[in-house]
């Protein structure tokens, strides 16, 4: 590959859409594929669909161009796969959405083609799934006719230094021709290193690896939280001393919960993955448990406020603040919010919700709102529209903050403030 190359796009989301912008902004001939007809329209007319900054900052501009059909592929030298990898209710890597894509393009698929996948998914997927459906519907042989890559998506949503263009990379490939011309294609749009990974499983394996590490990390935290909560300990404090130490130690934080589409869900692919060859990843698996029930503790936390305040559970209007799982973003998928939702509704308590980046799935749509007439605030989502709570003219008597972002003497004296182990 030299030069300009023809690439389709295939999945238009969080990570396809911005990386398809990407290519297009330094010279690619790119066609997005998506079945949502909606979001064809939007990015056709250079309307930002998903409400990313770097989408909404280039679409307008650019001439990436957006349709249904497989056709393209076959048009295509590169084929790049960005469709989500979910995970099922009972914890099962739910490939069917990576699968169907693959199926579609392999219809399409011609020789010398490059198809390299951005999804995430668990080691050996490649191998033992991908490639056989591909040569299967297709009639080619893989490093014969077409060659396949893994350079696993890395975003990370609202963070101001490091975004698609500047984060470094990691590849395999079923060929090293494959994996030659994959590094090629990434250096010509990214101001980044690529490392080369020495097999497909290798690079598969990476990012479930680095989503596992913050998964555990943070469960070490959210444990240490539910303890130091008990035994008059603020964690914060206790995180932020380890923290002067210059080696050996890397700060993670506790909170409400995880969200996201990566940290709540890879570690399952491993868990699951290595079941099928007699391992059981019993640390992964407890990391998951642990971080899973903070929602609970969180309410736990609301009940001893209002218990503190003489306030009956029953008797309560209850404002969630913030929908999405991530500060000043509009990405609720797998966000803790709506689990504390489930658990109030659940107790039978009067649940208001605002979210300024997602007012379409709020019930109140202003903070003044969300707050009025309401006994007990959780902070869910620390987004930077919330700053001023403590300055807030509502009298609420109950204050949990779910992300640790005030501390008791920032509100009035007759406020009950909960924090996750502060």
């Amino acid at each position: 590959m030299v030069g300009k190359a023809k690439i389709s796009v295939i999945g238009l989301g969080y990570v396809g859409l911005p990386l398809a912008i990407l290519a297009v902004k330094n010279g690619h001939d790119v066609t997005g594929i998506d079945l949502d007809l909606q979001k064809i329209q939007a990015v056709n007319k250079g309307i930002d669909p998903i409400s990313d900054k770097y989408v909404a900052r280039y679409l307008a501009s650019s001439k990436l161009k957006a349709v249904s059909s497989f056709e393209s592929v076959g048009q295509n030298s590169i084929i790049l796969v960005c469709v989500p990898t979910p995970v099922k209710n009972e914890l099962q890597p739910d490939l069917g959405p990576l699968k169907k894509a693959v199926s579609s393009l392999a219809a399409h698929l011609k020789p010398k083609s490059l198809i390299i996948i951005e999804s995430t998914v668990n080691p050996g997927v490649c191998d033992e799934i991908l490639i056989p459906l591909i040569q299967k519907i297709s009639g080619l042989k893989v490093t014969k006719d077409f060659d396949i890559a893994h350079c696993p998506e890395r975003i990370n949503p609202g963070d101001k230094k490091w975004n698609i263009e500047n984060i470094p990379r990691v590849a395999g490939a079923s060929s090293p021709r494959a994996l030659r011309s994959v590094i090629k294609f990434y250096s010509s749009i990214i101001k980044a290193p690529i490392r080369p990974m020495g097999s497909l499983k290798e690079a598969e394996a990476v990012k479930i690896v680095e989503n596992s590490f913050r998964d555990v990390n943070i469960a070490f935290v959210n444990e240490l939280a539910v303890s130091f909560s008990r035994l008059g300990i603020n964690v914060k404090n206790v995180i932020e001393g380890a923290a002067t130490k210059p080696f050996a130690f890397m700060p993670h934080y506790p909170s409400i919960g995880v969200g996201g589409h990566c940290i709540p869900v890879d570690p399952y692919y491993l868990i699951e993955y290595a079941k099928g060859y007699g391992f059981d990843h019993e640390f992964l698996s407890l990391a998951r448990a642990i971080n899973n029930r903070m929602p609970e503790f969180v309410v736990e936390q609301l009940i001893e406020g209002l218990s503190e305040a003489g306030i009956k559970l029953e008797d309560t209007t209850v404002a969630i603040l913030g929908l999405s799982y991530k500060a000043n973003v509009s990405d609720d998928r797998e966000s803790p919010s709506y689990k504390v939702i489930k658990i109030l509704e659940s107790k039978a308590v009067s649940v208001k919700t605002y979210d300024p980046h997602l007012l379409h799935k709020s019930s109140a749509k202003s903070i003044d709102e969300a707050l009025k007439n309401t006994e007990a605030v959780i902070l869910a989502t620390d987004h930077a529209e919330f700053t001023d709570l403590p300055k807030s003219k509502h009298l609420f008597k109950v204050f949990v903050d779910g992300k640790n972002t005030f501390s008791k003497s920032d509100f009035a004296n007759d406020v009950i403030y909960k924090g996750i182990g502060t």
